[in-house]
Parts: C-alpha cells; sequence; structure tokens
C-alpha cells in the first residue's frame, strides 16, 4: 500500500493494485475519503469523518496534487 504522504493526523495512499481515475485515499482514524486527481480534485466517497475533516482532506490532497499524481506514476506506472 504506497503512501503518498501524511499531515495532520491524515494519511494519503493508494492500494498496490489500485485502478485508474487516478485517485488517492485519505484516512483518519476510522474515517476515510477517496478523492479523483486526475483533472483537479474532486470527492468521490467518504465515510466517517466529520465535514471539518472532509474539508480539510480535500484542501490538502488540492495542495498536494502534484505529489499524488507523481507517486501514482512511480508505483503504479499506469
Amino acid at each position: 500500500m504506497p503512501r503518498v504522504f501524511t499531515k495532520d493526523g491524515f494519511r494519503f495512499f493508494f492500494y498496490s493494485n489500485d485502478h485508474r481515475p487516478i485517485h488517492v485515499h485519505a484516512r483518519k482514524g476510522d474515517g476515510e475519503a477517496v478523492f479523483d486527481v486526475e483533472r483537479g480534485v474532486e470527492l468521490r466517497a467518504s465515510a466517517g469523518l466529520k465535514v471539518k475533516e472532509l474539508a480539510h482532506a480535500e484542501e490538502l490532497a488540492r495542495e498536494n496534487r502534484d505529489l499524488i499524481l507523481r507517486t501514482w506514476h512511480e508505483h503504479l506506472g499506469r
């Protein structure tokens, strides 16, 4: 499970066998969100995160989109 980065209690990662579109999982505690990042950052799904946590996770994904894309291509080559 390649980890992209951690910040403010969130762990951003994807699975070794993940699929397109390019996306990232953001987990904090028992909550998780999935953001599509191929053409910007867009929330795909979420569960167990408070509204403020979800907004902060989206902000972190936007700030680190280039890193997410680079890491996806390095690890998954697709």
